[in-house]
Formats: C-alpha cells, structure tokens, sequence
C-alpha cells in the first residue's frame, strides 16, 4: 500500500483531533502566526480578602496540554502575521507622538518636528538605480572599471553591488555598521549643545529649558549599510505636556540638525582595520518639517506609516539572511551576492580580534555588524509596545465580555500564575492551516478597507 506523502499524513493526524475546533481557536487568536510560542501552566485569581477562587484557567484541558501564544517576531520574513502587527502597534507609537493620543496631549501638534535622514558614508563606489557612474577609460588597480554608464532600473539586482570587489571598503564598512548606535547618541547630544549655540543659552542651562524628544528606525541601504530615519520633535523641560520657549523654533531645529549630525566624530574602535581614526556620518542627510496634514507631503500619518514600514524588514532586504551565521563553512553555503557574503565574512573575521571583542561582530555577522535595535525612542516621546499590547488586551477582553463580568473584583484580587516553556513551531499540516487562517484574516482586513473606502465616495451630507 503506498504510504502519504509526510504533510498529507500530518494533515489526517489534525482531522482526527477530538478537540481540533479549540486548536484552529488558538491559532486565530494568533492571527496564524507562523512560528507561536507554545506554553504549559495555570493561571488563577482569587479574592485577596477570603481566598475564594474567582477565575481558574489550565491548560490540561487544552490540546495537546498546551496554549499557543504569539511569536511576535517584527520580520515580515519570519513571521508575516506578527510582523503586521507589530508595524501596526509602531505606527501608533510614532503618530501619537507627532498628533498627541496614548497618554501624550495633542498639543505636540505645534511643537517644532522634523523627519530626519542619516546616512553612511562611503566605503567605494556602488551601482546606483537610474544613471550610474560615468564609464571611463581609466581602470583601478584591480584592473576593474571607475565607471558603469548604464541607466539600473530600480529592480535591478546590481544596485549596491560594488565597481569593484577589490577596491571596496569592506571593514569599514563593519564597523560603521556596528558603532551606528553610538554615532546616533553622540548625535542626540550634540544637538543640546548646538541648540544652545543657536539660542544663545548656555550648555549647562539648555536642558533645563528644552528637551529633544525622537525615535528613529534603522533602515538598510542595497549597499547594506546602515542609515536612520528619524523623528525629532522639540519640547519644553517637562516633555511633550509642556511648550518649548519661543526661540525653540523649526527653523532653529532644522539648523541645528544639520550641524550637530556633520559635527559627530568618534575614535575608532580599530583605526586599522578602518583606514582612519574617526567615525562620522555621511555627507546626505535629508531633514524636512512635518506638516498636520494640510497638503505637505510629509504628514503626520505619511511619517508614522513610513518608519513603521520599515520595522517589518532586517538587513534581508540587503540581500542578507535573518538568523545566525555559526561558522564560516555556513557563510561559504549561503546563497547570498558575493558583496553581501564578503560583508558577512568581514564581520565574522573582525569579530574573531581581541581588540573588536566588546562588540560581537560574530553574533551580528548575520547583520552585517549592525548590533542595534531596529526602533528606538527617547523616554518622552510618545507611549510604549508594552502600553499598546496591554490597551489591546484589554479591548480583546472587553469584547469577550469578560471586562464586565470580573470589574466588582478587580481592584481586589491576586493572581497566581505559573507557566512553563513547552516548544515553539507547527507541524507540516499545522503551518500549512495556520498560512490559510493568516490569509483570510489577510484578505477580510482588504475587504473592510474596500468597503469602508467604497462608503467614503458614496457619502453624501445630508
């Protein structure tokens, strides 16, 4: 008899489930996450006063004896489902700290913001979409072309690829890549002292009077280098509830934005290695002010749904990979440019120094040397992921109705939990269910968006 094909088998074992209704529940509570967390244990509430049990919830009664739980993975690459939600969760974090909401008022509405682009130097010349270098006759050393003189459509793959191989900066560019983090603090901190420069206050007394509140996204260039986009909003000493002075202005920000970031200049970790003793950013730097929404171009929405893009995307938008390099034979096997796996190997080789040891390049190999979060915000600047998933479990528990049924007892209750790890990932059958229920939850958001645009045309005031 000839046996199934494995997801077939996998399949028929998930039809014959006895509680397959409570499994396919679980993973739409998931929204079908691609990789969800599986977790043994209970959870019980009780009244703090008698100690009668209120609320008791096990999963010894669940399938398999276990509850899935969200990945909450941001790479689109690795989880599509958690990585929406998290772009959803970073557009709300950034546009309620340009439009005021999550406990921020709307008065940073009139606060002086910026959206600001910092770049990388270079470390060589690369291909570049549209006209690319002039074509000349002089070669380099390497006996590879200055020039390209083709037109690159945007798609094509030889954008970023470097003229030539030989002649590109590769550990500089590592190291860039890896001391980004700290060139943006130095930054953040230059901008106090040319704030007070411009305003004619002294550094001592500045931050007493104004307070610089951002966020920012790492974005990586086709090159793979890394460059920040970022939001920088001015407010008063007490944060966004108070107004800057009056000499705090955008024109002001504006001007200090560009000297501070053309001012950074730090050692190098390995001046070596780097050709060079000090570390700065490149010479394109974008800054524009942020308009309410009145016909600029760059509105509060444009903003928070551009650099919430980008936090769903890592350095595989590069052309690298998204998880780990462990030993050069991988780094040998990927399939990956040659530019990109130069890059790799550089990291892995300068990580291997004993002077470049505080920075783990190994670790962030996979990065290209970048070991920095994708998104950081300053304190002040608008709410937090944890405040956003807690208002979004509490709207879930209003819906279910349970908000209502325990609110007499809230205020007086202890909780006592007790969880443990007990895998992660699906079976064959499970994650080819699992894509289904992500593409329908998918394609019912598109539908409401295209009824509730199709409702918009037809509305007519009465």
């Amino acid at each position: 008899m000839r046996q199934l094909p494995s997801i077939d088998r996998d399949l028929v074992r998930l039809g014959e489930m006895p509680d397959l209704d409570r499994w396919l529940e679980q993973i739409r509570a998931t929204g079908g996450c691609a990789e969800p967390v599986y977790l043994t244990g209970h959870s019980t509430t009780l009244d703090a006063a008698t100690g009668e049990v209120l609320r008791h919830f096990t999963t010894a009664t669940e399938p398999g004896g276990r509850l899935a739980v969200r990945c909450r993975n941001r790479r689109a690459s690795r989880c599509p489902s958690c990585s929406r939600e998290h772009s959803g969760d970073t557009f709300h974090l950034v546009r309620s700290g340009l439009i005021g909401g999550k406990g921020v008022p709307d008065t940073v509405r009139k606060h002086p913001r910026l959206f600001v682009t910092l770049t990388a130097p270079s470390f060589g010349p690369v291909h570049r979409a549209g006209d690319c270098h002039r074509a000349r006759r002089r070669r380099c050393e390497h006996g590879g072309r200055h020039g390209c003189g083709r037109t690159h459509p945007d798609t094509d793959p030889l954008i970023g690829q470097p003229l030539c191989g030989n002649c590109y900066h590769y550990p500089g560019h590592i190291l860039w890549n890896a001391m980004a983090p700290a060139l943006w603090k130095a930054f953040r901190d230059n901008l106090y002292h040319h704030v007070a420069t411009g305003a004619g206050v002294g550094r001592s007394e500045v931050r007493t009077l104004v307070r610089v509140s951002a966020t920012k996204v790492a974005e990586y260039q086709k090159r793979g280098a890394v460059h920040f986009h970022a939001v920088i909003r001015l407010d008063g000493p007490d944060g966004p509830a108070s107004p800057p002075p009056a000499w705090a202005t955008a024109d002001l920000l504006l001007e200090t934005v560009h000297s501070a970031a053309s001012a950074v200049a730090l050692p190098c970790p390995y001046s070596a290695a780097y050709g060079g003793g000090r570390l700065s950013f490149g010479t394109q730097l974008d800054a524009h002010p942020i308009t309410n929404g009145n016909g600029g171009r760059l509105t509060d929405d444009a903003v928070a749904a551009y650099v919430a893009k980008y936090t769903s995307k890592s350095a595989e938008t590069a052309g690298a990979v998204d998880r780990r390099i462990t030993s050069l034979a991988e780094i040998r096997a990927l399939h990956v440019t040659p530019h990109v796996r130069a890059l790799i190997a550089t990291a892995w080789r300068l990580g291997g120094l004993p002077e470049l040891q505080h920075l783990r390049l190994r670790t962030w190999a996979h990065m290209l040397g970048y070991r920095g979060h994708c998104l950081t915000k300053t304190y002040a600047y608008s709410t937090t992921y944890g405040q956003l998933r807690a208002d979004r479990a509490e709207h879930a528990r209003t819906l279910a109705g349970a908000r209502d049924l325990y609110t007499d007892w809230d205020s007086e209750t202890t909780t006592e939990t007790a969880w443990r790890f007990a895998g992660t990932g699906h079976t064959p059958g499970e994650a080819l269910i699992a894509a289904g229920i992500a593409e329908g939850l998918a394609a019912n958001r598109q539908t409401a968006r295209e009824e509730l645009a199709r409702a918009d045309q037809n509305w007519e005031p009465r």
